[in-house]
């Protein structure tokens, strides 16, 4: 695939300074796209190219850009941000990801170190499974019971699910914006891609990164407990872990400011 139908398969798009010495790539996570990162992405205009792109069977990307084989597992999305990267000629970027994008993002970084110098995680978590002394926050049990609500009535599930994750503010403007991206997600690609990311376990890839790495983790989030932040932290040597003062998974949409300010003390 040549450069120019890669970037629009993922709906690619390069903001902010064009001739700024830095870069910052946002990788979004599951249930949006993104126009998640608008909150937070253009604080940082003045003084990166900023990238933004859609995973595959998210936002704008193509269409018949998701395949459930393919993307049975988060590898493969990383082979599309490094991609996305090596297509925009990317070296030294600042790698922005949240929560399936945080391990789409170390899977890349570990894959290509040269091209990043920084990575940002938010919501980030290396298992969601619980497992003898490492709590994930699920059992499969409440994972089988997650794929069957989805695959019941998935607009229902939605529902219910859009304002747990967001901490209970789903009829503020953030959350409202949430539950739009998340249920216009197709049925079947939000099903495979909740598998891929609900049984995924990174435990051993986390441990071989060795970038600066700034960990964001707010007060109470149900699909990442204080303990999976504080495993990645012990894990990643040099990560620093910063709680930003709200509830819920998604605090570039809930607590933007927190995000900013910590992401710019951290970078200098």
């Amino acid at each position: 695939m040549d450069d120019s139908n890669l970037l629009k398969r993922h709906a690619v798009r390069v903001l902010g300074n064009p001739s700024a010495p830095r870069t910052m790539v946002f990788v979004h996570g599951f249930g949006t796209d993104q126009s998640a990162w608008k909150p937070v992405s253009r604080a940082f205009f003045p003084d990166y190219r900023v990238v933004l792109y859609d995973h595959a069977g998210a936002g704008s990307s193509s269409e018949e850009a998701f395949d459930p084989d393919r993307y049975a597992g988060l590898e493969a999305y990383a082979h599309d941000l490094l991609d996305v990267c090596t297509a925009l000629d990317l070296r030294d970027a600042v790698l922005v990801g949240h929560s399936m994008g945080g391990m789409v993002a170390v899977l890349a970084a570990l894959k290509r170190p040269e091209l990043f110098s920084r990575l940002v995680l938010i919501g980030a978590s290396a298992r969601y499974l619980d497992d003898d002394d490492y709590r994930g926050g699920f059992t499969q049990a409440d994972l089988d019971g997650l794929y069957a609500a989805m695959t019941s009535s998935y607009q229902a599930w939605v529902s219910g699910f859009a304002p747990l994750v967001m901490g209970g503010e789903v009829n503020a403007e953030p959350g409202a914006d949430f539950a739009k991206t998340l249920g216009a997600i197709r049925p079947d690609v939000a099903q495979a891609v909740a598998r891929s990311i609900f049984q995924s376990d990174h435990r051993k890839d986390v441990v071989r990164l060795h970038l600066p790495t700034l960990l964001l983790q707010t007060k109470r989030d149900v699909a990442v407990p204080r303990e999976a932040a504080e495993f990645l932290h012990r894990s990643i040597a040099g990560s620093t872990l910063v709680e930003v003062n709200t509830a819920g998974h998604l605090p570039h949409l809930t607590a933007p400011r927190g995000v900013i300010a910590a992401m710019r003390s951290w970078l200098g």
